[in-house]
């Protein structure tokens, strides 16, 4: 059985929370070997258990302040393709698992450090969570209304952001090996990941020496074109004919033909809107898809996970998935390869649970392990 392009890669993760992880789980799920490295487990009601980002991986339980826990990280490291961790800049220096200390026993390693705001700067030595993070890296200012305010999204962008550069960064590093033998450190910051997102933003700025308004620029409630709009059955629908076709097709349909040369029209852009929130709450939502999918003119449901769950699309691109002996579902693979295909093979591990198994694959015996775990080494 193919179990994706990175069978045979060994991955180490010692990173926490969700950047990490979250990068380490897309490599597990194309095939790589993924060993999550953890001293003390994080009781969080914050994260809550996000246990899609744990599947297809190894958990080991691993004391880095004493000396046998390192000369066991050690091990496992001259036979890794990947490192990855999520301290401040210096502490893995400290622990003597740096880059500069790991490609000494191993000149191919990849290190990948992923951190708040880099480990350059002014700001690398700061504690940052993503909300610090998505706000420093200029996203928040484009969120939110004028008149309240930046808000929060219900993602997390620069910790999703942050884990999807970084496995970019390894996939591109391990290519890298390929042509020149060699390892490489990578650097990314979530606020960076974050910045790299706002290029339409970057370019109005140049373009007319302003900042977006919050909850009034192009893509973001300033026209009826591109907008939110509730229905009878106070559910919402996503409305986005951008293209003067389609917008022009949408009028056609509704009768609305004093409104085709309006659509970029400053003056008139307020009344439209009103117009057409008049007009989307006389039917249910199933009724308005069925019409702007007939008509084809960029509509769509506003889903929740509930939604999602149930959703014949999401079923059928596998992104929802079930394994057997897990009674949970599963968020699904989204980069479908068409011949080796990423794949869900393991449920989601438990805090140590593969242990004593990697410990003894590295060579220890039983007599060893147990000393291991009455020295709190293990």
């Amino acid at each position: 059985m193919n179990f994706g392009v990175l069978k045979n890669f060994l991955v180490l993760d010692l990173s926490r929370f969700l950047p990490g992880p979250y990068c380490s789980m897309i490599l597990a799920d194309h095939g790589a070997r993924v060993i999550t490295i953890e001293n003390n487990f994080i009781e969080s009601d914050i994260y809550g258990n996000p246990e899609s980002i744990n599947r297809n991986k190894e958990h080991m339980k691993l004391n880095l302040k004493t000396r046998h826990g390192k000369d066991i990280l050690l091990k496992l490291v001259k036979k890794a393709d990947v490192f990855i961790e999520g301290f401040r800049p210096g502490v893995c220096k400290r622990l003597e698992i740096d880059y500069n200390s790991l490609k000494k026993i191993n000149p191919g390693i990849v290190y990948a450090s992923l951190t708040g705001y880099g480990q350059t700067g002014p700001l690398k030595d700061n504690a940052a969570h993503d909300l610090n993070c998505s706000g420093q890296g200029g996203a928040l200012s484009l969120m939110g209304f004028n008149d309240s305010g930046p808000f929060i999204p219900g993602i997390q962008l620069a910790d999703i952001s942050g884990g999807l550069n970084t496995a970019i960064g390894i996939l591109l590093a391990l290519l890298s090996r390929e042509k020149t033998g060699n390892g490489q450190y990578i650097d990314i910051s979530m606020t960076d990941s974050v910045t790299a997102l706002l290029p339409i933003a970057f370019s109005h700025y140049l373009d007319y020496g302003e900042n977006f308004v919050c909850g009034n620029h192009n893509l973001s409630h300033k026209w009826a074109w591109y907008n939110i709009y509730k229905t009878k059955d106070n559910k919402f629908l996503t409305f986005a004919p951008m293209e003067k076709k389609l917008w022009t097709k949408f009028c056609k349909n509704l009768n609305l033909h004093d409104y085709i040369d309006l659509q970029f029209d400053i003056d008139n852009c307020d009344k439209i809107k009103e117009h057409l929130m008049k007009i989307f709450i006389t039917k249910n939502l199933n009724e308005w898809m069925k019409l702007l999918r007939q008509w084809d003119v960029c509509g769509g449901e506003i889903m929740n996970i509930e939604d999602i769950l149930e959703s014949e699309n999401s079923l059928k691109r596998e992104m929802i998935v079930r394994i057997e002996g897990y009674e949970r579902p599963l968020i699904g693979i989204p980069i479908k390869l068409s011949d080796n295909p990423g794949s869900i093979r393991t449920s989601p591990s438990s805090f140590g649970q593969h242990t004593e198994s990697i410990l003894k694959e590295i060579g220890y015996s039983s007599f060893e392990i147990n000393s291991f775990k009455e020295q709190g080494v293990v």
